[in-house]
Protein backbone atom coordinates (compact mmCIF):
# COMPACT_ATOMS: atom_id res chain seq x y z
CA UNK A 1 0.00 0.00 0.00
CA UNK A 2 1.47 3.37 -0.98
CA UNK A 3 2.19 5.76 1.89
CA UNK A 4 1.83 9.45 1.11
CA UNK A 5 3.21 12.09 3.45
CA UNK A 6 2.02 15.67 3.03
CA UNK A 7 4.18 18.25 4.81
CA UNK A 8 2.18 21.38 5.61
CA UNK A 9 3.77 24.16 7.68
CA UNK A 10 6.53 21.71 8.61
CA UNK A 11 4.04 19.18 10.04
CA UNK A 12 3.76 15.79 8.31
CA UNK A 13 0.48 13.98 7.72
CA UNK A 14 0.82 10.43 6.39
CA UNK A 15 -1.95 8.40 4.78
CA UNK A 16 -2.05 4.99 3.10
CA UNK A 17 -4.35 3.66 0.40
CA UNK A 18 -4.87 0.45 -1.53
CA UNK A 19 -4.21 1.07 -5.26
CA UNK A 20 -7.39 0.77 -7.27
CA UNK A 21 -9.56 0.84 -4.14
CA UNK A 22 -9.66 4.58 -3.37
CA UNK A 23 -13.03 6.14 -4.27
CA UNK A 24 -12.41 8.75 -6.97
CA UNK A 25 -13.18 12.32 -5.82
CA UNK A 26 -13.33 13.73 -9.39
CA UNK A 27 -10.62 16.25 -8.50
CA UNK A 28 -7.50 15.73 -10.59
CA UNK A 29 -6.43 12.39 -11.96
CA UNK A 30 -7.45 9.27 -10.01
CA UNK A 31 -4.95 8.51 -7.21
CA UNK A 32 -3.14 11.82 -7.77
CA UNK A 33 -2.00 13.86 -4.76
CA UNK A 34 -5.17 15.93 -5.02
CA UNK A 35 -7.46 12.90 -5.23
CA UNK A 36 -5.75 11.28 -2.22
CA UNK A 37 -5.77 14.56 -0.26
CA UNK A 38 -9.51 15.04 -0.88
CA UNK A 39 -10.26 11.50 0.28
CA UNK A 40 -8.30 11.91 3.54
CA UNK A 41 -9.31 15.55 4.23
CA UNK A 42 -5.79 16.92 3.71
CA UNK A 43 -5.88 20.64 2.89
CA UNK A 44 -4.41 20.85 -0.62
CA UNK A 45 -5.46 23.90 -2.63
CA UNK A 46 -7.22 23.23 -5.93
CA UNK A 47 -8.88 26.34 -7.32
CA UNK A 48 -9.51 24.88 -10.78
CA UNK A 49 -11.01 21.63 -9.53
CA UNK A 50 -7.99 19.62 -10.61
CA UNK A 51 -8.17 20.34 -14.34
CA UNK A 52 -4.52 21.48 -14.75
CA UNK A 53 -5.66 25.09 -15.30
CA UNK A 54 -3.86 26.73 -12.33
CA UNK A 55 -0.96 26.04 -9.95
CA UNK A 56 -2.68 26.13 -6.56
CA UNK A 57 -2.07 22.38 -6.03
CA UNK A 58 1.68 22.80 -6.60
CA UNK A 59 3.69 20.39 -4.42
CA UNK A 60 7.42 19.84 -4.03
CA UNK A 61 8.52 16.21 -3.99
CA UNK A 62 10.93 15.51 -1.13
CA UNK A 63 11.13 11.71 -1.54
CA UNK A 64 9.80 9.12 -3.94
CA UNK A 65 9.88 10.83 -7.34
CA UNK A 66 10.18 7.38 -8.93
CA UNK A 67 6.77 6.53 -7.41
CA UNK A 68 4.92 9.08 -9.55
CA UNK A 69 3.54 9.10 -13.06
CA UNK A 70 5.63 10.82 -15.72
CA UNK A 71 5.02 14.52 -16.15
CA UNK A 72 3.05 15.36 -19.29
CA UNK A 73 3.57 18.50 -21.40
CA UNK A 74 0.43 20.28 -20.15
CA UNK A 75 1.58 19.89 -16.52
CA UNK A 76 5.11 21.11 -17.35
CA UNK A 77 3.71 24.13 -19.20
CA UNK A 78 1.39 25.04 -16.31
CA UNK A 79 4.13 24.56 -13.70
CA UNK A 80 6.21 27.24 -15.43
CA UNK A 81 3.86 29.80 -13.81
CA UNK A 82 4.05 28.37 -10.26
CA UNK A 83 5.49 30.42 -7.41
CA UNK A 84 8.61 28.83 -5.91
CA UNK A 85 9.09 26.39 -8.78
CA UNK A 86 11.80 23.78 -8.19
CA UNK A 87 13.24 20.91 -10.21
CA UNK A 88 11.13 18.63 -7.98
CA UNK A 89 7.82 20.49 -8.40
CA UNK A 90 4.65 18.75 -9.56
CA UNK A 91 0.98 19.64 -9.79
CA UNK A 92 -0.94 17.68 -7.20
CA UNK A 93 -3.84 17.15 -9.61
CA UNK A 94 -1.65 15.54 -12.28
CA UNK A 95 0.98 13.49 -10.41
CA UNK A 96 -0.44 9.99 -9.93
CA UNK A 97 1.00 8.09 -6.95
CA UNK A 98 2.22 4.52 -7.46
CA UNK A 99 4.33 4.02 -4.32
CA UNK A 100 5.64 5.75 -1.18
CA UNK A 101 6.16 9.48 -1.60
CA UNK A 102 6.71 12.60 0.52
CA UNK A 103 5.62 16.03 -0.70
CA UNK A 104 5.70 19.49 0.81
CA UNK A 105 3.15 22.19 0.13
CA UNK A 106 4.79 25.54 -0.67
CA UNK A 107 3.88 28.56 1.45
CA UNK A 108 2.36 30.58 -1.41
CA UNK A 109 0.14 30.12 -4.43
CA UNK A 110 -0.60 32.50 -7.29
CA UNK A 111 -4.34 32.12 -6.87
CA UNK A 112 -6.48 33.96 -4.33
CA UNK A 113 -9.42 31.59 -4.79
CA UNK A 114 -9.88 28.84 -2.21
CA UNK A 115 -11.79 25.66 -2.89
CA UNK A 116 -11.71 23.49 0.20
CA UNK A 117 -8.02 23.87 0.91
CA UNK A 118 -6.43 25.90 3.62
CA UNK A 119 -3.49 27.84 2.23
CA UNK A 120 -3.90 31.39 1.05
CA UNK A 121 -1.50 34.31 0.89
CA UNK A 122 1.34 32.27 2.35
CA UNK A 123 -0.25 30.94 5.50
CA UNK A 124 -2.06 27.71 6.19
CA UNK A 125 -5.11 27.71 8.44
CA UNK A 126 -4.26 24.18 9.61
CA UNK A 127 -3.05 25.31 13.06
CA UNK A 128 -6.03 27.64 13.52
CA UNK A 129 -8.46 24.85 12.60
CA UNK A 130 -6.76 22.44 14.97
CA UNK A 131 -6.98 25.00 17.78
CA UNK A 132 -10.66 25.69 17.05
CA UNK A 133 -11.40 21.95 17.08
CA UNK A 134 -9.67 21.56 20.43
CA UNK A 135 -11.67 24.45 21.89
CA UNK A 136 -14.99 22.94 20.79
CA UNK A 137 -14.25 19.61 22.47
Amino acid sequence: MPKVTFIIDGEPTTVEFEPGQLPYSHHGKPESFLDVAKHFDVALEHACGGSCACTTCHVIIREGEQSLSEMQDDEADRLDTAWGLTARSRLGCQAVITGDVVCELPMYTRNYVQEGGGIQLGKSDRKERKTAEEVTR
